[in-house]
């Protein structure tokens, strides 16, 4: 298992560095909201990929996968949220600088379940570990090791990626087009996702 676990987990680190819906969340947090907000968003991106992986484990992603019409609702309903988060950047970009401080603990909670949404409504996450885990994984039994090796360096990552969006946060935080490029981002990422395969 210990040759296998290395090759998953440089398998892992190098689909973890592809740019993708959980990144772009937590570096726009990170940036426009501050390290702890960008902390928060990580925790929760990887939260909704503990419940990804709990989906693979029971069986239900695969349910996903062959029937159309659910993979089509939760698509759709990721569109949404991600258009919906978009929406309210770009709303918050008219109060000016202010909105884009640093978050309180209730906003920072409120950006934690963005994250768990962000990443549980996005389907192609299960199928993406429906095709790469068992390459891997010879047993239901060694599931919840390698689901804990790839969240614990999906969270790694993420952490890295909060503290490089912060440096720039200053920047973005003294401009009041801050608000306007992240709802920008997110309203083209949904339209993104929408158009895709």
């Amino acid at each position: 298992m210990t040759g296998r676990m290395l090759a998953f987990m440089l398998a892992s680190l190098t689909l973890i560095a592809i740019p993708g819906p959980n990144m772009i969340f937590i570096v726009t947090r990170s940036a426009t909201h501050g390290l702890r907000a960008g902390i928060a968003s990580a925790f929760g991106v990887e939260t909704g990929t503990l419940l990804q992986l709990t989906l693979v484990g029971a069986g239900l992603a695969t349910l996903v996968a062959a029937s159309p019409l659910a993979f089509a609702i939760i698509k759709y309903a990721g569109v949404g949220y991600l258009a919906y988060i978009g929406f309210r950047a770009l709303h918050s970009a008219r109060k000016g600088a202010a909105a884009v401080e640093a978050a309180p603990a209730r906003q920072r909670r409120r950006l934690f379940l963005d994250g768990v949404l962000v990443s549980a409504l996005n389907p192609k996450v299960a199928l993406f570990f429906l095709a790469f885990l068992p390459q891997f994984v010879r047993s239901e039994g060694e599931l919840p090791a390698f689901g804990a090796v790839f969240i614990a360096l999906g969270l790694a990552a993420d952490i890295a990626s909060c503290f490089a969006a912060n440096a720039i946060g200053r920047w973005l935080r003294v401009r009041s087009g801050g608000s306007r490029v992240v709802g920008s981002i997110y309203l083209g990422l949904g339209l993104f996702t929408a158009v895709s395969a």
